[in-house]
């Protein structure tokens, strides 16, 4: 199996059967529009912007405008993952870009994505190089720098939108700021000044989950993300996670995710 995939697309793109179980997906718009449901919301994009979605996201309808022109490119999701450069500053960023599918992109981060593509793929090919491995995942981390970079900006810009936006936009913003060690519906609801009733209200009325299930939701992306990262201990999450001992934070991993760290990390050798 290819862990490296580029493709040139016109009029629609030729996905590899079983592809979005397999590899991360990036699509850079060049003409024309696409349409797709991503997390039960449509979305469109256009000329200039920049498509992304994980391995065993929930994505459907897909579709294309008949000038639709795009460089996609797919990577697949264990090569990656096992590439990931220490997670520590850019979890929020990367959960960020979990949730936000289409990134408008500058005309300079527009050139910067499409060399990316081509250096990654060269490199790849490169299979005589005699530090293949190495030299293939720097590459990847290069990427992900460069990536992480660009998401940062509009990450930062709807940080600033939280004073005017909307309870439950505020309450999304306090999330990802504040979940690595708040679980409780009642800290977030002090911080809006409103009560853990009506800020369980206005989630059910905006999504159909409660704020304590957003909570969870954040939480597992978190440890997911973490346990991941080999090069931290347990131990260690527990503690970023403000978590009183490790055998707590066992029994709330493996509540969140149905398997305890180490049976997590285990599965993915």
């Amino acid at each position: 199996m290819e862990k490296i995939i580029l493709l040139e697309s016109s009029g629609k793109v030729n996905f590899p059967v079983g592809y979005s179980e397999i590899y991360h997906t990036h699509i850079l718009c060049e003409r024309g529009h696409m349409d797709f449901v991503f997390n039960d919301k449509r979305y469109r994009g256009n000329a200039g912007e920049f498509v992304f979605w994980f391995a065993h996201s929930k994505v459907s309808g897909i579709s294309f405008s008949k000038n639709f022109k795009a460089h996609v490119l797919l990577v697949e999701g264990g090569f990656l993952d096992a590439n990931v450069p220490d997670q520590g500053w850019s979890i929020d960023v990367i959960l960020h870009s979990r949730n936000n599918p289409i990134l408008h992109l500058q005309e300079k981060d527009r050139v910067k994505v499409l060399t990316n593509f081509k250096l990654l793929l060269a490199r790849y090919q490169e299979a005589e190089h005699l530090f293949y491995k190495e030299v293939l995942a720097m590459q990847m981390q290069l990427f992900l720098f460069d990536m992480w970079f660009i998401f940062s900006s509009e990450y930062e810009r709807r940080k600033r939108t939280i004073e005017s936006g909307t309870l439950y936009e505020q309450f999304m913003q306090l999330l990802q700021e504040f979940c690595m060690t708040e679980r409780e519906v009642q800290f977030y609801a002090d911080r809006l000044h409103i009560t853990a009733k009506h800020l369980n209200f206005v989630c059910k009325q905006n999504t159909n989950l409660t704020a304590s299930a957003w909570i969870q939701r954040y939480a597992k992306e978190r440890i997911i993300l973490l346990l991941k990262n080999k090069q931290v201990t347990v131990a260690e999450i527990a503690d970023k996670m403000a978590f009183s001992s490790r055998s707590f934070f066992t029994r709330y991993v493996k509540k969140l995710i149905g398997a305890t760290p180490s049976e997590f990390r285990n599965r993915l050798r």
